[in-house]
Parts: C-alpha cells; sequence; structure tokens
C-alpha cells in the first residue's frame, strides 16, 4: 500500500470509528474543544509522555482516563498491535495522568480498531486478552466495570469471580447435570474459547441444569443478566415456569424473589430483568427497534431469512447488554442465516442439546464440555429405550390415488412452509420402496 493508499484508508477507518463512538454514546472531541462534563468523552490525536508517540484516541469516562484506541488503517489485521496500545497507556503525559485510572501501571481498557473490526482488552481481567466486539462499549458500561473493580480489588470481573465460586450442592442434581455444571464453569474459568457445548439426551434435565448454573454465576459469578434463547416461543413459556419453580439451594426461596425472569418485549424492560427469555427471531426484532408481544405471532416466530441477518448497532441493545447466552435445542438452524445475532454479543454463549450435529461442532469451537447421550440415558433408567414396528396397510402396500378437486398440503422443503392446492388432475401415488423387510 503506498502513502496515499494509507492515507486514505487511516481517514475512512477515523470516520468510521468516530461514528461508531458516537452511536456508542461517545463525546467525540479535538484538543481545542475538549469538554469533560460529558459521560463519555472520546479525544483525538492526544501526543504522549517524551518516547511514547501519540495515541489516537484517550477515553475519559466520568472525568478520568480510563482507556486508549489506537486506530488503524480500514483492512489492517489487528491481532498484532495490541502490545503497542499497552505501551501507550504507561505513557501519559501529566496533564492527563493525574486524572487516570490504572491498573498496574496502565490504564484498564484498551481497543484497536480499523473501523470494520474493534478489538478489546480489559485489564481488570485475571489474564487480560483481547476479543473482538461488534462494538465499542458505552461509557456506562466502562463505569460501572471501573465501579466493580474498586469494590472488590481481588476479583473485579466476572472472569476472575468464576475461578472462586462456592462448591456445588449436589443433591438435587443428577450425575450428567453436575458434569455439565463443572465442564461449564470450568470452560469459564480457562477462557480458552467464547461458546461451551452440552450434549445431553431429552428428560435428563437441561433446564434444570441452566437454571442451576443461571443461580450460580448471577448470585456468585459477578454475571448481572442471561439471555435465554428457545426454539419456539411456547417454550419460553415452558422455560420461564422452570425459573420460577426454581429454589435455592443455600436458602430455600424461589429463584425469581432474587432474580427477575421475564419474556422479551422490549429493549426498555432489559434493566429491570436478570434473566430474559425469547426466541433468535425476537430479539434480531427488537434488535431492529421493534417491540414484541408476549403472545404467539406466526409473522415473527414462524420468519425464515433467506440470507443471513443484517444487523445493526442498538443503543436500547448494545452488544455488552448480556454475560451469558444459552442456546436450548441448539442443534436448530442457529448456525445460518441467524448465526449473526448470536455473534452480536458480547458474550459466553453455552449450547444445550440432545442430537449435536457438525454444524453445532463448528459452531461451538469443538468445545463440548459434557455429554451425556441417549444410550447412557437409557443404562441409568431417565429414559426408556424403543423397538421399531413396521404397521402395513392396504395403502402403504398398494398405493393410491387422491382425485382431481382435491385439497391438498404442500410443503415447502426449505422453508417448511405448508400451502394448500387444488390438484388439477388425478395423482397416483405408489408404496415407497423399502430397503427393510
Amino acid at each position: 500500500m503506498d502513502d496515499a493508499s494509507r492515507l486514505a484508508a487511516e481517514q475512512r477507518a477515523r470516520v468510521l470509528i468516530d461514528a461508531q463512538l458516537t452511536a456508542a454514546g461517545w463525546s467525540v472531541q479535538s484538543k481545542g474543544e475538549l469538554n469533560l462534563y460529558r459521560d463519555g468523552v472520546a479525544l483525538r490525536e492526544v501526543v504522549m509522555a517524551a518516547g511514547h508517540g501519540r495515541v489516537d484516541y484517550l477515553l475519559y469516562v466520568q472525568q478520568k482516563v480510563v482507556g486508549v484506541i489506537e486506530a488503524k488503517p480500514e483492512g489492517t489485521t489487528l491481532s498484532g498491535v495490541e502490545w503497542q496500545s499497552a505501551m501507550y497507556a504507561t505513557g501519559l503525559p501529566d496533564s492527563h495522568a493525574k486524572r487516570a485510572v490504572t491498573v498496574g501501571g496502565r490504564l484498564p481498557f484498551v481497543f484497536e480498531a480499523s473501523g470494520t473490526e474493534t478489538h478489546f482488552t480489559n485489564g481488570y481481567d485475571p489474564e487480560p486478552r483481547a476479543r473482538r466486539l461488534f462494538a465499542f462499549p458505552t461509557p456506562a458500561t466502562l463505569a460501572r466495570i471501573v465501579r466493580d473493580a474498586e469494590a472488590d480489588p481481588d476479583r473485579p470481573t466476572w472472569r476472575a469471580k468464576v475461578r472462586h465460586l462456592p462448591d456445588l450442592d449436589e443433591a438435587p442434581l443428577r450425575r450428567p447435570q453436575i458434569a455439565a455444571i463443572r465442564g461449564l464453569e470450568q470452560a469459564l474459568v480457562e477462557q480458552r474459547f467464547s461458546r461451551s457445548l452440552v450434549q445431553m439426551a431429552t428428560g435428563a434435565g437441561k433446564t434444570y441444569t441452566a437454571v442451576t448454573e443461571c443461580y450460580r454465576l448471577l448470585k456468585w459469578g459477578g454475571f448481572t443478566r442471561v439471555l435465554f434463547l428457545v426454539d419456539r416461543n411456547n417454550l419460553g413459556d415452558q422455560a420461564k415456569a422452570e425459573f420460577e419453580n426454581f429454589r435455592t439451594p443455600d436458602d430455600g426461596r424461589r429463584f425469581t424473589e432474587l432474580y427477575p425472569v421475564a419474556k422479551l418485549s422490549s429493549a426498555g424492560m432489559l434493566a429491570s430483568s436478570s434473566v430474559v427469555i425469547s426466541t433468535i427471531q425476537r430479539v434480531y426484532k427488537v434488535l431492529s427497534g421493534a417491540t414484541v408481544t408476549d403472545t404467539d405471532d406466526p409473522g415473527i416466530d414462524d420468519f425464515t431469512p433467506d440470507a443471513p441477518v443484517g444487523v445493526q448497532y442498538s443503543p436500547g441493545m448494545p452488544p455488552e447488554t448480556f454475560d451469558l447466552v444459552i442456546v436450548d435445542e441448539a442443534h436448530r438452524s442457529i448456525y445460518g442465516n441467524w448465526r449473526p445475532v448470536l455473534e452480536y454479543f458480547d458474550a459466553h454463549v453455552v449450547g444445550l442439546t440432545a442430537t449435536p450435529g457438525k454444524q453445532t461442532f463448528a459452531f461451538f469451537q469443538q468445545n463440548l464440555v459434557s455429554e451425556y447421550t441417549y444410550p447412557q440415558s437409557v443404562a441409568d433408567g431417565v429414559n426408556v429405550d424403543f423397538d421399531i414396528y413396521r404397521i402395513r396397510t392396504e395403502k402403504t402396500e398398494q398405493g393410491g390415488t387422491i382425485e382431481a378437486g382435491t385439497l391438498v398440503p404442500k410443503v415447502d422443503r426449505r422453508t417448511r412452509k405448508e400451502r394448500y392446492e387444488t390438484l388439477d388432475e388425478d395423482l397416483d401415488y405408489t408404496r415407497p420402496s423399502s430397503t427393510g423387510p
């Protein structure tokens, strides 16, 4: 890339970064117009202390310096620039250093951005490492992280708190449920993956396992809000009932006495809910600015996009809204056209399924934290085995004819949408081919 092209790419990146910061609630300012009496200020082009060069953006929250953004030309791979941002963080000039929040001599929040990609490192984490974000966090989010760190400096973030969870009360749990919870919590501690998969046979208690884990993470793990995704809207009512009926193992109170649980209706209800239950279609609608009702709506719940959905930044539901996303029946179609909705959130994603396929394993980064198969559940007496019987009838053996003028259902093979058509002529059908007896 020649100098002119590089400059143009840098300018494009700055324009995009300015717009993204503004959308997330930041006031983007230049040195000559600095006004710190805003919730969050992103100050452009700050000259650092001698030997530390210049920082592209210095971030102020509540009049205190908390982080930096290193801007790179649009299209630049960001994985190798974090060390440069960290160097800037330790080289604040005196005029800014007196207003700085530091962790081990450096600013806690380091961003790398190119306008099309954003990486974030939280210095309060026990092992700080960069992760990709959909968008910049709001000033309020960074302010909350700082407050939490000051309130509990030994365990400042959830990634630190999950290392010190209390022993699991195993009394109300089955063996596979215990294994699933332990496997998931180990994955949260290790932070090698951003997604985890729990394979558990139908009937073995996936939802109860999820509710137990939610309680532990909300009470002791530093988590503030969980998104629980169901496959159909009516299954959301069943999931909500599981949360309402759950008795906490320590004092016997109901889950919902301590942590509000609600089905998603709008972005406005998020602040009052610790667990939000929804279908992925409804999350997409709310991200798009719409309001949805609790009742079934085929126009929403049966919607199947023809191509990957486009997701835009939502001020009412920013990417950091949830710490954990649980996908019930994770073998369903979350990996194709709905995938951008899941990837919008800066959250650990947990999948629950009885029948994972190749796409399932791929989406969850091959991170299978526990496995409890149907044969195992039969052996344990959780489920009963079955035999297959073939029933012969005259029609299945000899075929038949549907007369012209008959109204018949037809199913679109791609969307599974059913419609009715009237036959124009007789339709003969024969016995289906079979390799069995």
